[in-house]
């Protein structure tokens, strides 16, 4: 049997090499956690402009439905709304909370059916972590409009 007795292994991991490399880790964890953190904060403002182009949509197309009369007649279409993100979560965990405002205006388009013609601008503003956010969207309505088309 033969014992070798050489140098003694001097090839160890001296203090600056691991000072490099948790450096080195912590500033890809950092760029790790921070473009996670930058990806659900875009995901979240997606999620509040899908929504507020919901509410929108769900105002105009309920007032499309309503008759000449009832979109002419004063309080039948409300001036303002507010709409929840989730109305049946706890009191204070529903989410943000959309304000809806409604113009309505006679448009001029230069012609008799001006009078039969009503333009309609629904207003949304939200704000979330102190930024405010505003979303608008326009339409008509026609005195002989969906109620009154015939075939």
């Amino acid at each position: 049997m033969k014992i070798r007795c050489g140098k003694p292994n001097t090839e160890g991991t001296t203090l600056v090499d691991v000072v490099m490399s948790v450096a080195l880790i912590a500033v890809l964890a950092g760029g790790m956690i921070g473009s996670l953190t930058f990806g659900f904060q875009t995901m979240g403002r997606v999620r509040e402009n899908q929504r507020a182009t919901q509410v929108m949509l769900e105002t105009v197309e309920t007032i499309r439905l309503y008759t000449w009369d009832q979109v002419n007649s004063n309080g039948f279409v409300p001036l303002s709304f507010t709409n929840v993100y989730d109305p049946q979560a706890a009191p204070g965990r529903q989410g943000v909370v959309y304000y809806g405002s409604i113009e309505t205006n006679r448009p001029s388009l230069g012609a008799t059916i001006d009078m039969n013609m009503l333009q309609m601008k629904v207003n949304l503003r939200w704000t979330n972590q102190g930024i405010p956010h505003l979303r608008s969207v326009t339409t008509y309505i026609a005195k002989d409009g969906l109620q009154n088309y015939e075939l």
